[in-house]
């Protein structure tokens, strides 16, 4: 495993993280959720990403309970806030700030997260009160660091524009080889002022693995069979981008690289990415991921996968 410094933070992360939105929030049992955290200790995997809204509370228990008794210095542990916790507990006022951050610190059974980040950008709060709460935050100790996901370049650069406050050190995008958005222009204002990228979804929920067909019916394991897991994949599942995705298998065969190695590979290409955020509800999936780490695809295959890619990438970021 290899590792990249996060921004301008102290913070070295593994290239390859591990998220808990869909799996570890009740998609995945918990012994087999277990399994996967250990793997990812034992592979390498130094990041570990979670949310409060994950299932209301339940990634961060699960989290909480498998991370007693390891080395708390020896992992960096990131959380987020913005989406309901219930009827009344939304957003990013001061006081949600203050009220989540604890029951986040509570949940995961830890004194600080290393990254507090916010996962949605908050129009019902003046950004002042937010990025104070926030700077609040870390000047207690409850976080070292801070973070945003899915914001637009208008409102990270206000932030960036605020005096006396935290500096964000990462952006959470979505980004794969069907999601290119962050790139044209989040990517650039963020490498400008020492903000790293975690980028979510690379594998684009799996449809990257090349498991789906087109036409066919989505294995019984997979994802996309199951209720609660399959909730944002409609989009990717024409025929258009799975048709597409199949004819990337001769180049990962060609360079000895299974279809997930080759779509995370492809985002490490990128040096503005810090790290990128994989779910596995296996821990197999989590070794064969992991070994992506070191990989550099040369600009030939670069070119040949856009190639492959062009007919699907309209029709996916329209």
């Amino acid at each position: 495993m290899k590792y990249r410094q996060l921004g301008n933070s102290d913070l070295k992360v593994s290239e390859i993280s591990l998220g808990s939105w869909l799996t570890y929030s009740g998609g995945v049992e918990q012994q087999k959720a277990e399994a996967c955290i250990r793997k990812a200790f034992d592979v390498g995997i130094n990041f570990i990403d979670t949310a409060n809204v994950y299932g209301r509370g339940a990634a961060e228990s699960l989290l909480g309970q498998v991370l007693q008794g390891i080395d708390r210095s020896s992992y960096v542990l990131a959380t987020k806030v913005f989406f309901p916790m219930s009827e009344t507990d939304r957003g990013l006022s001061a006081a949600q700030i203050y009220k989540q951050i604890d029951a986040s610190l509570q949940r995961l059974r830890t004194d600080y997260v290393d990254l507090y980040q916010c996962h949605r950008y908050d129009e019902q709060t003046p950004l002042e009160e937010t990025m104070d709460a926030l700077t609040e935050v870390v000047r207690q100790g409850k976080a070292r660091y801070i973070g945003f996901s899915e914001w637009s370049p208008a409102q990270i650069q206000a932030a960036l524009n605020l005096p006396n406050v935290e500096r964000f050190v990462s952006s959470q995008p979505q980004y794969s080889m069907l999601w290119r958005k962050p790139e044209a222009e989040v990517f650039p204002l963020c490498a400008a002022n020492g903000i790293g990228q975690i980028v979510w979804s690379p594998l684009a929920q799996g449809v990257l693995t090349g498991k789906y067909r087109p036409g066919e019916a989505p294995p019984q394991d997979s994802r996309a069979a199951n209720d609660k897991m399959n909730g944002f994949m409609q989009y990717l599942h024409s025929d258009r981008i799975l048709s597409a995705v199949q004819n990337l298998k001769p180049i990962a065969q060609q360079l000895n690289l299974s279809m997930p190695q080759l779509a995370l590979a492809w985002i490490l290409r990128d040096k503005r990415v810090s790290s990128t955020i994989i779910g596995a509800s296996r821990p197999e999936q989590v070794v064969d991921n992991a070994a992506a780490s070191g990989v550099e695809l040369s600009h030939e295959t670069l070119q040949a996968i856009d190639r492959i890619l062009e007919p699907a990438l309209s029709y996916a970021t329209a």
